[in-house]
């Protein structure tokens, strides 16, 4: 899968969905500062799937209506790379399939499709 990888994110997460053999644009380790709107553009571009913590996207793509290729919010209590890779990999191993186009919020616990609002179930 491609997937483009929020500052805010990490590298941690953007290295371990390598090693993984996805393919990552980190936008900690290759554009750091690139803005929002910069970000869900290239994502779309590159048929690439966001992964952040910034609830800011989901204005982008509900209220200004904004295009994506998919976006997965991390909405984590505990923000160590252990739980975002933790949540991330629950999240592949169970809905890998079912990512494209969607809007997905991923607490330690749920994973929620928001743009329908239909649960994926619960984890």
């Amino acid at each position: 899968m491609r997937f483009l990888v929020d500052e805010c994110a990490g590298p941690a997460l953007s290295q371990w969905l390598r090693d993984r053999q996805h393919d990552v644009f980190s936008v900690y380790e290759q554009a750091r500062g690139m803005d929002d709107d910069r970000i869900l553009e290239k994502a779309q571009l590159e048929n690439r799937i966001l992964i952040t913590s910034y609830k800011d996207f989901g204005e982008k793509v509900y209220r200004e209506r904004r295009s994506h290729n998919g976006v997965i919010l991390l909405r984590l209590r505990d923000e160590r790379n252990t739980i975002k890779i933790n949540a991330v990999r629950t999240l592949l191993d169970n809905h890998a399939g079912t990512l494209q186009g969607q809007f997905i919020v991923v607490s330690e616990t749920r994973i929620r499709v928001a743009r329908n609002g239909a649960d994926c179930g619960n984890e």
